[in-house]
Order: C-alpha cells, then structure tokens, then sequence
C-alpha cells in the first residue's frame, strides 16, 4: 500500500507591492482603507479572506486602471453636474422667507417648538425637496420670531434660510 501526499491547490501569485504587501484596485470604497479606483497595498490574509472574496478589490492590473480612469471620469461629470443643481437650489432657497405656524401664549413663547421637521414641511409646501438633515438648527426655536436657519445641501454648499414663526391661526 503506497502513501499518496495530497497536493494543496495553488492560487495565482497576488502582485507584491513595494512594501512586501500584496497590491490591489478597490472597486469599491472601503472604510480606513480607501475610495474606489485606489490601488493600495494590504497584508495577503486581508485580501485572500476578505477584500478578494467580498468583491471590494481585484488585482491591479493596466487593464483595469484605464477602466477605473473612464469610470472616474463619467462619475466626475455626473458630480458636477449635481453640483451646480444643488448650487441653483442653494440660490432659490436663499431667497426664501417661510413662514411656520405654532401655538404660543401671549408673550410668544411657543407652547411645544419648531424643529427641522416643521421647517422641512413648509419648505415641501412651497415645492423644495430637502431632508431634516440637511437643515442645521442650532437648537430648537421656542419663541415667535425670524430666524436665520443654516441649509448644508452638500459638503460644500450651504445657504441660509429665512423662518418666520408665525402665531397659528385659531379658526
């Protein structure tokens, strides 16, 4: 009876990188590590058990640099062009004044407050689209007033708003 020696499978060598790492693109972005298109430089067990098999790397290779640089570049002009539609918006919404109505007492301290859902609310009511997060309040407004309410419709831009708090009407 003779002895057979079980041969382990072979894997394709993995590029090294400068560093003695093994060098991979990211297709995706990965926290800590890096945004898609970047070629980085990981330990073989991170890329053999997670990057690799998750589908958030493939090996670097020329092929799939030039891919990622057409890639880049639609992706780039679709930012732009997103960009300067939020910077329209940021123009509109600086010209608007909305009004929100509370219950108050008679010295115009608000019964509850107006946070950014109410303000949020009216500005659907007068056809602008924005989420509760995108409106900055620097605490909630409790009294009747105009207030000043900081927009940040994107990293870079931001406008500011008008907001009358207005007594509401008791029919």
């Amino acid at each position: 009876m003779t002895t057979r020696k079980m041969r382990t499978p072979t894997f394709p060598r993995l590029p090294k990188g400068p560093n003695g790492g093994i060098q991979l693109m990211l297709i995706q972005n990965v926290e800590f590590l890096g945004k898609s298109g970047d070629v980085v430089e990981v330990k073989a067990g991170y890329a053999n058990n997670f990057l690799l098999p998750q589908g958030l790397a493939i090996v670097s290779t020329e092929h799939h640099k030039r891919m990622v640089e057409k890639h880049k570049a639609k992706l780039l002009e679709i930012e732009k062009q997103r960009l300067a539609s939020l910077r329209t918006l940021a123009d509109q919404l600086s010209k608007q004044s909305i009004n929100v109505e509370a219950n108050a007492n008679d010295e115009g301290h608000l019964y509850g407050s107006v946070g950014a859902q109410e303000i949020v609310s009216a500005l659907k009511s007068n056809g602008f689209s924005i989420t509760t997060d995108q409106v900055r309040l620097e605490g909630v407004l409790k009294e009747l007033g105009l207030y000043t309410v900081k927009v940040q419709l994107h990293q870079e831009i931001s406008t500011e708003l008008k907001v009358w708090v207005v007594p509401a009407a008791n029919g």
